[in-house]
């Protein structure tokens, strides 16, 4: 199982050796894993969209305070006014020693969830424009904060055996990319020290149940994204010849942006461009002139 996996990665990169004589990451995670897992399917049913993760974010909070994290919670300045702060951070100190940050992330997709689980997402909720939205953990965010959790209350119990600090921050608004900016923004680096070691990560899809990925410095991806609007010149679908089609232009750009990876970058640099999304109109009679 994934959380299981993650559990036992973040317990086994550890600051000092955590194993005691009858124990090691493996079984520390097993002990949690009952009370994980019901966290995780907690999470996963009740998910919330980026930058809405009020619920979310005072779960994590609780269990970092049980855990014997000193808590600050609504961090987060974002450049919009659409969202609200709710990035949590819970500092673990004991004694000298270096400083280790640990991430998770909090947020949820608009998507409609069809896997039939017990424990599936029936979440509506409104998005940034006010329209109903399905909402999921389709990203693996509830996994994260499960093991995120079960790391903190198995290091809170083991103080003799490690010394240093460690940061657990619970990111919001992952999913649009704007979560870990507003954190930044808010000092999150001058409130809370800057750390000797950062450990992120991520449930992975096409790695094998039980096995666990490592990977020095970057990895993943960082992402920007941008909303384009193309105008053209409405009219009947039968008069194309009388109209400047923003569909067909939409669809030339499109192309083209392509070359942008192909022939302006660097074939070793790893970059991808995706167009996640185009809206036309509603109408297949008239062309939109937006």
């Amino acid at each position: 199982m994934k959380i299981r996996s993650l559990l036992v990665l973040l317990l086994s990169m550890r600051i000092a050796p955590l194993i005691l004589a009858q124990q090691t990451p493996q079984s520390l995670a097993d002990a949690e894993l009952p009370s994980v897992v019901g966290i995780y399917k907690g999470l996963h049913s009740h998910p919330e969209l980026s930058g809405y993760e009020e619920q979310t974010a005072a779960l994590v909070a609780k269990e970092l305070r049980a855990a014997g994290c000193q808590v600050t919670e609504h961090l987060g300045k974002y450049e919009d006014s659409k969202h609200k702060a709710y990035g949590v951070v819970g500092v673990m100190k004991n004694g000298d020693g270096p400083t280790v940050l640990v991430r998770a992330d909090m947020d949820a997709l608009p998507v409609e969830e069809e896997t039939g689980l017990p424990y599936a997402s029936k979440v509506v909720a409104k998005n940034d424009e006010g329209k109903d939205v399905h909402v999921m953990h389709a990203c693996g965010h509830d996994t994260h904060m499960a093991a995120f959790i079960g790391t903190a209350r198995v290091l809170g119990k083991l103080k003799d055996q490690w010394h240093g600090t460690i940061v657990f921050v619970a990111q919001p608004a992952e999913e649009i990319g704007t979560g870990a900016r507003a954190l930044l923004r808010d000092g999150l680096y001058d409130r809370f020290g800057k750390p000797n070691f950062a450990l992120g990560f991520h449930d992975k899809a096409d790695i094998q149940a039980g096995h666990i990925g490592v990977t020095e410095r970057h990895t993943m991806a960082n992402v920007d994204s941008v909303d384009v609007t193309v105008r053209g010149i409405g009219g009947h679908g039968g008069y194309p010849h009388k109209t400047k089609d923003p569909v067909v232009l939409a669809a030339e750009i499109i192309n083209a942006w392509q070359t942008i990876v192909s022939r302006e970058t660097s074939p070793l640099d790893p970059v991808v461009i995706t167009v996640g999304s185009i809206h036309g109109g509603t109408n297949t009679t008239l062309f939109r002139t937006k």
